[in-house]
């Protein structure tokens, strides 16, 4: 079980890392230009919108304690 669960875990690393390199990067000269194009592309900025915590691997895991 934990094997499997280390798997999967690696799994979601990859996909995300994936993710991350298929984002388009532009030159920026100008603070202005950085700036609009930000305010352009904010809804899909997965730094500011978030991810799925179900999909997130990197995600805080809790566990129970009682005492």
């Amino acid at each position: 079980n934990s094997s499997s669960n280390n798997v999967l875990q690696a799994r979601k690393a990859v996909e995300q890392l994936r993710l991350e390199t298929e984002l388009q990067r532009i030159k920026v000269r100008s603070a202005a230009q950085l700036v609009q194009y930000c305010q352009e592309h904010r809804r899909a900025d997965p730094l500011l919108t978030g991810i799925a915590a179900s999909s997130n691997p990197f995600r805080d895991k809790k566990t129970c304690v009682l005492l």
